[in-house]
């Protein structure tokens, strides 16, 4: 590292993080862009497609904590590497279940789906890792909020280009396409990741600008590896309430995420009347709000923090009025013209994108000795709702017949995250653990405390 201009390694770091993160989601949503016709080929209900839906969620929430541990004990670059070519792996071979018979099919579909999930459970607490150890606090929800804003990316990119695929040449394809997308994907991450400090191309000056301000530069260091998870820190994190909050606000936003990827295109083909071809293109434009949206709340965030004001302030005055927004997707119930619907939809997501800073929360709260465990154990609660909103989603609409109340559940989760970092949260700071007491020793005495970031 030769001191000089500061270089800007970190922006390059943080493209690699948008990039990965939207083929990541590309990969999530392939299931919903062809839902509708594997519905129809397969010859399944709404309660099954609710299930295999949900069936990447339960292996990414049981594999958060095991994956945050890997990445702490092996460092970002291998285990995110390794995890992009599996879980692209596997979404190539669902492109295959067709040559099954049905009841074979649907179980193959439904194993796949959730060793995806399984390969994809290191990836957001690893994108937390890398944005904790590349970016200064100050910079760090704007650098959150990209990584995280590619998620509706993957959806104006993707949806349209998966919509036409499924169209064109039939559901298959879109899972092989993705897949080997992934796959290439992963090869160039080697080439580019690595940790601030041993990084080819920065410099001392940009180092000590990240060092300096916040950044936790030596979290891959040699020589530091965990052993195995902390279950004791573990249970310090579950016993504090800002946690605790934090965790649930992310579960209900999560909530409204799990919506757009799964049923959304099945609304607007079945509830709207809609080809699978122009609902690919119009589920694009929610996401387009909801990108600029995401990165407009990490600005806002971040300008609010320089400007002087807290970082308890400037973390929730975005997540509350974004959240209150988003609500407004219960309007949706109540107008019949097309693009009132689409127009609901878009601020309901744009509104869902300035509040989802969950990530840049974590970068600010998690314990430094466990930033890799403790953003697998926010991530496990959080998606929670991958499981839960596609099959309550899935009988609400096998009872009921309609999306109406479908879309009520999903603007009560805006409500219930915007309560709960009102009443919940509280200060946003710095977790500070307790060392568990080493051979036999006396364990130190204190509470679990808190220091600013």
């Amino acid at each position: 590292m030769q001191s000089s201009k500061p270089t800007h390694v970190r922006y390059l770091i943080l493209l690699m993080l948008f990039l990965v993160t939207t083929i990541n989601y590309a990969d999530r949503a392939t299931i919903a862009i062809a839902g509708s016709s594997l519905q129809k080929d397969l010859g399944i209900d709404a309660v099954t497609l609710g299930y295999i839906f949900s069936a990447f969620g339960w292996a990414y929430v049981a594999g958060q904590i095991p994956g945050g541990w890997l990445l702490d004990r092996f460092g970002s670059k291998k285990v995110y590497a390794l995890s992009i070519f599996t879980w692209s792996l596997f979404t190539v071979l669902q492109g295959f279940v067709g040559e099954f018979g049905m009841s074979t099919a649907i179980v193959a579909l439904f194993m796949l789906r959730f060793l995806v999930g399984l390969a994809e459970a290191p990836s957001f607490p690893g994108n937390a890792r890398i944005v904790a150890a590349w970016f200064p606090t100050a910079e760090r929800g704007t650098a959150s909020a990209i990584f995280n804003s590619a998620q509706y990316f993957a959806t104006v990119l993707f949806a349209p280009l998966m919509g036409w695929i499924v169209y064109s040449f039939g559901w298959e394809h879109v899972f092989i396409v993705m897949g080997i997308l992934g796959i290439i994907f992963s090869l160039v991450w080697l080439k580019v990741i690595y940790s601030p400090r041993e990084h080819p191309r920065i410099n001392e000056a940009e180092f000590k600008h990240i060092a300096e301000n916040g950044g936790m530069v030596d979290i891959d260091q040699k020589g530091k590896k965990s052993d195995g998870p902390k279950w004791d820190y573990i249970r310090q994190l579950l016993t504090n309430r800002m946690m605790l909050g934090v965790y649930l606000g992310q579960y209900c936003i999560n909530g409204i995420t799990y919506f757009f990827l799964t049923w959304f295109p099945v609304y607007l083909v079945q509830e709207r009347g809609m080809t699978i071809l122009k609902a690919g293109f119009i589920a694009s434009l929610p996401a387009i709000c909801g990108f600029i949206g995401g990165v407009l709340g990490g600005v806002i965030s971040d300008y609010l923090l320089r400007k002087g004001h807290s970082l308890t302030f400037a973390r929730k005055a975005p997540i509350i009025a974004g959240l209150l927004v988003s609500s407004s997707i219960v309007a949706c119930n109540y107008v019949e013209v097309e693009w009132m619907v689409v127009g609901f939809m878009a601020l309901a997501f744009f509104g869902k994108g300035v509040g989802a800073l969950g990530w840049a929360v974590v970068s600010d709260t998690s314990p430094k000795q466990i930033a890799g465990l403790s953003g697998g154990l926010f991530n496990t609660f959080g998606n929670i709702a991958s499981i839960t909103t596609p099959i309550v989603i899935g009988y609400i609409i096998s009872s009921t017949g309609s999306f109406k109340w479908a879309l009520v559940f999903v603007g009560a989760n805006a409500l219930v995250a915007v309560f709960s970092y009102l009443v919940i949260v509280g200060p946003i700071k710095r977790v500070v653990l307790k060392e568990p007491p080493a051979n036999g020793g006396v364990e130190a005495s204190g509470k679990l405390s808190q220091a600013h970031s």
